[in-house]
């Protein structure tokens, strides 16, 4: 099959090199004869210029005759020309061997490699293209920027994407995102998803062994699914783990930090084999620390293996696991002593905590995957990966949300339990057409199938009333002795989706690409509580046009759609079904890179609309549903994004950014038309600014200073029916204050040492992030202080 495959491959390619006339092609090799992809090949004295794909292939379809002098470059190596003679109706093949540069700098910029597609984006994009050639709006985190920030969550690692902030913690235990204003988007570890809630909740995870963050902003459709699933239309994050690089290093560090902060930490990586084709990687943490509040601590123990195997230059196989067992204390950081229209948060004292001794949350996950790479011939390969998660959680905790006797002081305290067995995998395979010429049109391509299931089991052990207490006196009682809480039947549940996905990439002497994009999604899903399997399926396009009038500056322009069907099936009072909700984007920008691609700028307009949201119905004057649905309307989103990220200047390194987003119900008889969603900041913005003086007596000294804005954004929905969550009707809720946060670092490098110092919050700015609904309202930091010490081995 593989030979008869690589035999039409090779007679395609024979066709349009028939097409195209006499060239120039070959392969870059590294300094282990290991293709290289993405290096940079230019024919001298000409405009002719291209890079390497993912075999290292490289092409110049049509070129005058004469001699022409081929020079390839790739950071890190030194630079290689060869001559070669083109003769009217031949075509020439040279091929590369690059060799390391010893006195080249370290170019990993804070968005990652500047030539290199980042790892494992194509489990997202399922394309071989960089960021700036994608027609998404992607932003990558690097290791770089996690080092430099000392990064501990990914709500630390996102401050520096504009458009994306924390939706809500929920008493500090997970790290619920939001992009565009929509609560809940995906947070996938390597490409599979932790948690299967549709809004995903998803888990905290360990900073220790990422490699990058890598967001991509808006529809996520196409590749990923239904909107109820992985496609949400406010876009994706995904968590990347290390792999090998095939290099003997290790770095092993110690963090302490205030409030009694321990975390000692160690990165191994070595070649097994003489052939240098077995590589492995470890990845551990131990980490512990108390809190500015009494009784508040956590712990967690963290472990990151993987292996790879190069058998030849055409085959990567790779298999990693990412471990974590963190325990917690949920909390609530303070009370709302005003109705909902009215924020009049109190100033809870650091020495008291609201909670019991016996709160504590524990999150175990564990994710594993194995992914494939085969090279099949200069154009074409296959890409297979399987993806598992595992994540449990067993947690107790108190809430303080109930008002006894209108008194928003006083509080009756109730202890909860509850238990999540959320199983999920992904299977992913694609077949990928790179450079492939018709005439002056080079083709990019992607067929591709995906496959998820989820398992999920809640079981709730309910809630018992503890007592009531005054939260404004002196002393409040955090001893519990046992309570008895009377465990619950589990409701499990399972769902299935697959999809099918084609991607074209159509371009025209790199100055004009079109996008095609067409996704199919088949889902079914079946829970205790339901007669049988609920099916669905959708079709989702996208369209996109990108232009570069000159080499660095691509204006895109795209449209997509979402699907989503999770109240599709859902009846209304009339015996009629809701129908899926549609989203459909619109979205125009500008990618550019400058300074030889060390500097990157970006902006984005979108315009989205989410049609035929439904809602439950109530019984009139209760809380009591009926067992109907009822339309809700539409959810309308505009907005801008731009950042700015990269290097000014070989010691000065910036990223800024700032987001503007105006969504609103429209049409709704169940939101205030010209409402606004909950916890959709209106403006974000960053800025941060490193500084490494990389000469005289100050050679190793770095400084960072960097500023984060959330601005005011509403504490709950503004609702015209009741909603189920007890929020109130008719009452326009109050704005969240707006914050900024400023932090700062200082670090110093001397051989294989390097200290960093953090100094986060400097101003001891006072924020606060809650989700009403919950009960829980929990404030920002206040000013800590913490310091790294690595070595690097």
């Amino acid at each position: 099959m593989y030979k008869r495959l690589t035999a039409i491959s090779y007679f395609i390619l024979a066709a349009f090199s028939m097409a195209s006339g006499h060239s120039i092609k070959g392969i870059v090799y590294d300094e282990n004869d290991n293709p290289l992809p993405y290096a940079s090949v230019i024919i001298e004295h000409t405009k002719q210029g291209t890079i390497t794909n993912q075999s290292g292939f490289f092409q110049f379809p049509k070129v005058d005759d004469g001699l022409k002098t081929v020079t390839v470059s790739f950071i890190g190596y030194k630079k290689a020309s060869q001559q070669v003679q083109v003769n009217s109706g031949a075509s020439q093949t040279i091929d590369f061997h690059l060799q390391v540069d010893p006195n080249s700098i370290n170019e990993v910029e804070v968005f990652g490699s500047r030539y290199k597609q980042p790892e494992k984006i194509a489990t997202i994009t399922r394309m071989p293209l960089r960021p700036s050639e994608q027609i998404q709006s992607i932003s990558v985190i690097s290791e770089k920027m996690i080092a430099q920030q000392g990064v501990q969550t990914i709500t630390e690692a996102v401050q520096n994407i504009p458009g994306v902030t924390l939706f809500g913690s929920y008493g500090g235990v997970r790290e619920s995102m939001s992009i565009r204003g929509y609560r809940g988007v995906p947070v996938l570890k390597n490409g599979v998803r932790i948690d299967s809630d549709f809004r995903t909740g998803s888990a905290l995870s360990e900073m220790q062994g990422v490699e990058s963050v890598q967001v991509i902003k808006g529809s996520a459709a196409i590749t990923q699914g239904l909107g109820n699933d992985l496609g949400s239309p406010g876009g994706i994050i995904n968590v990347v783990t290390k792999t090998p690089k095939f290099e003997n290093s290790g770095e092993a560090s110690l963090r302490l930090g205030s409030w009694g902060y321990v975390r000692p930490a160690f990165d191994v990586q070595g070649i097994l084999n003489e052939q240098k084709t077995v590589a492995f990687r470890l990845n551990g943490v131990f980490q512990r620390a108390d809190n500015y509040r009494p009784v508040i601590n956590s712990n967690r123990v963290y472990i990151n293996p993987s292996m790879e195997f190069r058998p030849n230059d055409k085959t990567k196989i790779t298999v990693e696991l990412d471990y974590l067992n963190d325990n917690r204390t949920p909390h609530t950081s303070t009370v709302n002593l005003a109705p909902n229209d009215t924020e009049n948060f109190y100033d809870l004292p650091f020495d008291q905590f609201l909670g019991f001794d016996k709160d504590n949350a524990n999150n175990k996950t564990l994710t594993y995957a194995a992914r494939a790479n085969r090279i099949l011939t200069d154009h074409f390969s296959l890409r297979a990966a399987y993806f598992h998660s595992s994540y449990e959680v067993n947690n107790t905790s108190s809430s303080v949300s109930t008002i006894v006797d209108g008194d928003y002081s006083k509080r009756a305290r109730r202890l909860s339990r509850s238990l999540r067995d959320d199983q999920n995998s992904t299977f992913q395979l694609d077949f990928i057409g790179q450079d492939i010429y018709t005439g002056d049109f080079k083709h990019t391509f992607q067929f591709g199938f995906d496959y998820k299931t989820t398992k999920l089991s809640t079981t709730s052990f309910g809630s018992a009333f503890i007592d009531t207490i005054h939260v404004t006196q002196p002393v409040i009682n955090n001893t519990l002795g046992d309570v008895n809480l009377m465990k619950q039947s589990p409701v499990e549940s399972e769902s299935s989706s697959y999809g099918f996905l084609a991607q074209e990439v159509l371009s025209y002497k790199e100055f004009i690409r079109a996008i095609l994009a067409l996704r199919y999604s088949y889902s079914s899903a079946i829970n205790t509580r339901s007669v049988g399997p609920i099916p669905g399926d959708a079709w989702n396009p996208m369209l996109g046009l990108m232009i570069s009038p000159i080499k660095n500056i691509n204006l895109f322009g795209s449209y997509s759609t979402t699907t989503s069907l999770r109240s599709a099936a859902r009846l209304m009072a009339d015996g009629g079904e809701i129908g899926p909700s549609n989203t459909k984007q619109f979205e125009v920008g500008l990618k550019s890179d400058w300074l030889d691609n060390k500097l990157r700028f970006n902006f984005t307009y979108f315009d989205i609309i989410t049609e035929n949201l439904s809602n439950t119905e109530y019984i009139e004057g209760t809380n009591q549903p009926t067992g109907y649905y009822f339309k809700a309307g539409d959810l309308k989103r505009n907005g801008i994004e731009t950042e700015l990220s990269g290097r000014l200047t070989d010691d000065l390194q910036v990223i800024l950014g700032y987001a503007y987003l105006d969504a609103r119900y429209e049409n709704s008889p169940s939101y205030v038309d010209g409402s606004a969603p909950m916890n959709a900041p209106e403006h974000t913005a960053n800025g941060w600014v490193y500084y490494s003086f990389n000469k005289s007596a100050l050679k190793g000294l770095s400084l960072g200073l960097g500023a984060y804005y959330v601005g005011e954004k509403p504490s709950n929905e503004y609702l015209i029916k009741p909603d189920g969550h007890g929020t109130p009707v008719g009452t326009k809720p109050f704005n969240m204050p707006a914050y900024t946060t400023v932090n700062a670092q200082v670090a110093y490098a001397t051989g294989d040492f390097t200290i960093r110092a953090f100094l986060n919050n400097l101003f001891d700015q006072v924020g606060y992030n809650a989700y009403f609904r919950g009960g829980y309202i929990n404030q920002i930091d206040p000013r800590n202080f913490a310091v790294t010490l690595s070595y690097q081995f």
